[in-house]
């Protein structure tokens, strides 16, 4: 242990914490912008020096380690004039129109700027050209190059977490600016759209497309039906940006706001979820009993970031995917052609609407495959779960006092199942839930597969495996999150190192709880975690916890679809992987 004195208070941690670390363990902030413990300890910002008895010049709290007797100063006058000086050159090289800006009264620049009571800057504003400003507003991902600081996050989280290298710096000196790598457009880059480069900027320079306005418009139409659809991660994270207690931010509470905004029907993608797992579970038992997974497994397809990535960069792996289209698609799928029916109302009148933890959940529901033969898309818009909170936000929502409502009939059945497709692991344990009732005829214990969960905070394995025995079978899995540990697991595949039959596979850290369309926080504390833990208590608390069990997904498959991997269900409920390509080019959309 290293003891040393911190604003004059005494404090010991272990040999090797940085500055900072030490400081926050005595309850002293530092401030900062770059820093990300273990992904970005550059110290390029150099708003977080302080002042170390002995040493001439201030140093970087972030990425210096303490000694035995060190003797810090966290602020003083020196301190105080460093930070003004670097925090003004940081904003002569950003664009502060902070009232325009997806990010104000939430960006943690804007926040030091007015803790450091700056109110005018003596350095001349220096943006990027007109050039480097322009950007594919039709992307799902936006980028503001005059918003960019430099902090180097972005490029940090795409190369160390995501293995994508999407972003580096182009130019030098004075010119330095970041951009998409290798002289590409976005739309050329292997880009997943997981979007963790947005959920870790600290200003407003990266961001979603916003579809909000292209949705009210729809609303506001009265000859459209306009049906909206929550996903399960959703509920885990929509009461945050509000202040709201996860005992208050329920979905029902959300669907109450959702119906004060004027949406005509609202569900829960649950319910979808439910019936991806009876088409998954179906075809990796099809598959497995035709021995079709001996040399490489079966791939979940739920994720459209994770299909990006494997597209991009294991092509050769492509045709393992499951056929079955994500909970979001088949969703819309059942509501433009069952659900319009039932309302007797023709499913070009319905625009159907999703809202995700996702910004790659845009992309997808754009690709021609996920279509009618109409050329009609399954979901015709996606909101992230930032997306709508900015939506209630517009309408003047009062949440806390918006009273809980129960979602629509014939398509609002849902199990615990369903739910924990939110979390890193759900969509394994669902599926293997289902596929022992296929096996069996009977339930097991619905925490029998428990182990395919997250695992457990200091668990640096890039992936979980596990074996299980369903009847005389027995079925190895795989499941991991992030695509730099996807990358792991496919080349462990493909090299034979790892043998497994069935692997679900999240590109966000945490599955969607932590998903790339979350709420934005300040603190850089990641909350995948403890929303994945809300979704599993919603399980263990559900009556149903079992997807087979799903009385409108039954009641779907008496009524139209017979049984899963039928004709009408490979119809409705399952795509084509091979018929897009990545980079997403218009050829490939």
């Amino acid at each position: 242990m290293v003891t040393l004195k911190i604003d004059n208070k005494t404090v010991c941690v272990p040999e090797g914490t940085t500055i900072l670390d030490a400081a926050l363990s005595a309850g002293v902030h530092i401030p900062h912008l770059c820093y990300l413990k273990g992904i970005n300890e550059i110290g390029a910002c150099r708003l977080c020096c302080v002042e170390v008895a002995g040493e001439e010049k201030l140093i970087p709290a972030c990425n210096n380690v303490v000694s035995e007797g060190m003797v810090v100063r966290t602020t003083n006058a020196r301190v105080r004039r460093a930070r003004r000086t670097n925090l003004q050159l940081i904003l002569s090289r950003h664009d502060a129109k902070c009232a325009l800006c997806v990010r104000s009264g939430n960006c943690e620049l804007q926040t030091l700027a007015n803790d450091l009571g700056l109110s005018e800057n003596p350095f001349q504003e220096t943006l990027p050209s007109e050039k480097l400003r322009r950007w594919d507003r039709t992307f799902p991902l936006i980028r503001d190059a005059t918003k960019c600081i430099e902090c180097m996050r972005c490029i940090q989280i795409c190369d160390k977490v995501q293995s994508l290298n999407v972003w580096d710096l182009v130019a030098t000196g004075s010119h330095t600016r970041v951009n998409v790598s290798d002289n590409r457009t976005i739309r050329e880059a292997d880009c997943s759209l997981c979007g963790q480069c947005i959920t870790h900027c600290p200003v407003g320079a990266l961001r979603e497309r916003d579809d909000v306005q292209a949705v009210l418009r729809a609303i506001e139409d009265p000859n459209t039906v306009t049906v909206v659809q929550i996903a399960p991660a959703v509920r885990t994270a929509w009461g945050e940006a509000f202040g709201l207690e996860p005992e208050q931010a329920t979905v029902n509470r959300l669907a109450g706001a959702l119906r004060q905004v004027g949406f005509d029907y609202v569900f829960d993608t649950s319910y979808s979820a439910d019936l991806t797992i009876m088409e998954e579970s179906a075809e990796f038992l099809d598959r497995l009993g035709k021995g079709e997974l001996e040399q490489y497994p079966m791939f979940t397809s739920c994720c459209p970031g994770w299909v990006r990535f494997l597209k991009s960069q294991f092509p050769q792996l492509v045709g393992q995917l499951s056929t079955a289209k994500s909970p979001q698609q088949m969703f819309g799928a059942v509501v433009k052609h069952w659900f319009a029916r039932q309302i007797k109302t023709p499913p070009e009148r319905i625009c159907c609407v999703s809202v995700m933890p996702c910004v790659a959940k845009k992309a997808e529901s754009a690709l021609s495959t996920m279509k009618s033969p109409s050329g009609l898309p399954d979901v015709d818009y996606v909101l992230t779960t930032r997306e709508v909170v900015r939506l209630l936000r517009a309408e003047h929502v009062q949440v806390a006092s918006v009273l809980e409502t129960p979602f629509d009939r014939l398509l609002g059945d849902y199990s615990g199942a369903g739910v924990i497709f939110g979390a890193t692991g759900g969509v394994m344990e669902a599926a293997l839930r289902t596929a022992y009732y296929r096996v069996t005829g009977h339930n097991p214990r619905p925490d029998s597969f428990r182990s395919v969960r997250e695992a457990r905070r200091g668990d640096s394995r890039a992936w979980r495996e596990a074996e299980f025995e369903i009847a005389d079978t027995t079925v190895r899995v795989a499941v991991a999150s992030g695509l730099g540990n996807a990358r792991a697991l496919c080349e462990a595949i493909l090299k034979g190192e790892v043998k497994v039959q069935f692997v679900e596979i999240m590109a966000c850290p945490g599955g969607c709880a932590g998903g790339g369309g979350q709420p934005i926080h300040c603190d850089d504390i990641e909350r995948a975690h403890e929303r994945g833990q809300v979704l599993y208590g919603l399980d263990r608390s559900s009556a149903v916890r079992f997807s087979h069990e799903n009385a409108d997904v039954l009641a779907l498959y008496r009524d139209e679809l017979d049984q899963p991997l039928s004709h009408e269900a490979e119809a409705w409920l399952h795509t084509d992987h091979f018929a897009w390509q990545m980079p997403d080019s218009p050829a490939g959309r």
